[in-house]
């Protein structure tokens, strides 16, 4: 039987933030996973790249039942502390659209940041391991580990994260600790994920697989605001680039989309945003009347497109030919198509999972449990899900942190 101060269960990005910290306090830490390396999420990042944080993260770029949980962790360290810490890392970034911060070279630098960081604080890190039990031992806790050892420590983080892409090992353990102990999990679902269509919709759309636009998207019907963060209220539009794909539609616009749109709702669509495409058409058929109209369509968006949209509208022959109402109709197929996906491609390509331990069950300002002293949520596992752009990796650098100090 060993004892620490602080054992963190799982070697993320939220785990590996709160090991350093605690770790500089002079506590003594481990840190176990079940993976062979650290850090497997941020390796893969950003296409190998690590969208690291986002320069305009705020407590608005979140959901969950109390969005606003967020706010005292991500205000106390926020993306600028880590953007230092990169900074005197040495690891070159740049920045993308919409303040999307990413790695010059490879995200392997920032797990090395991470683990170089925690081994000069003093903490240890275990591969290879995984928990098979937790138990109250007095104030502390009891833990017995894969290998055959047990520990015991005054604190326990939880830090394995959701569900998502459960080929890299992610599973729904975080909620089950959390049930033991009598706090309460929200509802969790994919998020950040593309959606899919069905069989007949995808037979309409099949020859667009591949095809890329920038897109602004929302879902249909429902009270618009682009401020909001919360299903519950407005939900918000994005404006960012969307694929057709052979299962339904990706890209960012639609994982951003994703988190707030739920099962049996459509979502609209706008192909050509700030393009009045009525207005082009009618300059155009005035011009050339003898044009056909797909191929003046094309000229706008992409030729395929351009060619699915008027085939859908059953619009052929030329510009000449067709009236205003028709121009106006192809207008609106472009930029207010209404569609209801069928589903999601699920845990498996989702980014993170939406909803996990109640955050009214947690101190906004330590990331402890209330009523379970020494037990501690940070990161994914947490009711707090970020949008697409680095926006998670902060909440768990900042959950990370906080936990960080009080543990």
């Amino acid at each position: 039987m060993s004892a620490v101060d602080v054992l963190i269960v799982g070697a993320g990005a939220a785990g590996m933030m709160c090991a350093l910290e605690a770790g500089r306090r002079g506590r003594s830490v481990r840190v176990v996973d079940h993976a062979r390396s650290p850090g497997e999420k941020i390796r893969i990042s950003g296409g190998g790249r690590c969208n690291f944080t986002n320069l305009g993260t705020g407590p608005g770029n979140f959901l969950g039942e109390n969005p606003r949980f967020a706010t005292s962790a991500l205000r106390r360290f926020t993306q600028h502390d880590f953007v230092k810490r990169v900074d005197r890392a040495g690891i070159a970034w740049h920045e993308k659209t919409l303040g999307q911060l990413f790695c010059d070279d490879s995200a392997k630098q920032i797990v090395r940041m991470l683990t170089d960081d925690m081994r000069a604080a003093g903490a240890v890190l275990s591969l290879g391991v995984s928990v098979t039990s937790v138990q109250r031992a007095g104030a502390g806790f009891e833990v017995a580990l894969s290998d055959g050892s047990r520990v015991t420590c005054a604190s326990l983080i939880v830090a394995t994260g959701g569900k998502s892409i459960p080929k890299m090992g992610a599973t729904g353990w975080a909620y089950d600790i959390a049930r033991q102990f009598g706090l309460r999990v929200t509802e969790t679902r994919p998020a950040l994920v593309p959606l899919t269509f069905e069989t007949g919709l995808l037979e309409q759309t099949k020859d667009l697989a591949g095809v890329a636009v920038e897109a602004v998207v929302g879902v249909a019907d429902a009270p618009q605001n682009s401020a909001s963060s919360s299903p519950k209220g407005g939900r918000p539009t994005f404006r960012e680039a969307m694929l057709f794909t052979h299962r339904g539609l990706s890209g960012p616009a639609i994982l951003q989309i994703s988190s707030y749109w739920r099962e049996g709702e459509a979502i609209t669509l706008s192909m050509a945003p700030g393009t009045d495409i009525h207005a082009g058409l009618k300059t155009a058929k005035e011009e050339n009347g003898k044009q056909m109209v797909h191929t003046a369509l094309g000229h706008i968006v992409p030729r395929r497109l351009a060619e699915n949209v008027c085939a859908r509208e059953g619009v052929r022959g030329k510009l000449a030919e067709v009236g205003d109402k028709t121009l106006r109709r192809l207008d609106a197929a472009v930029n207010a198509w209404t569609v209801k996906p069928v589903g999601s491609e699920g845990y498996r390509t989702a980014e993170v999972t939406l909803g996990g331990v109640d955050t009214a069950a947690l101190d906004q300002q330590t990331m402890m449990a209330t009523t379970v002293p020494g037990l501690f949520f940070i990161g994914e596992a947490v009711d707090v899900t970020g949008w697409l752009g680095g926006y998670n990796f902060q909440w768990a650098w900042s959950s990370g942190w906080a936990a960080g100090q009080a543990c």
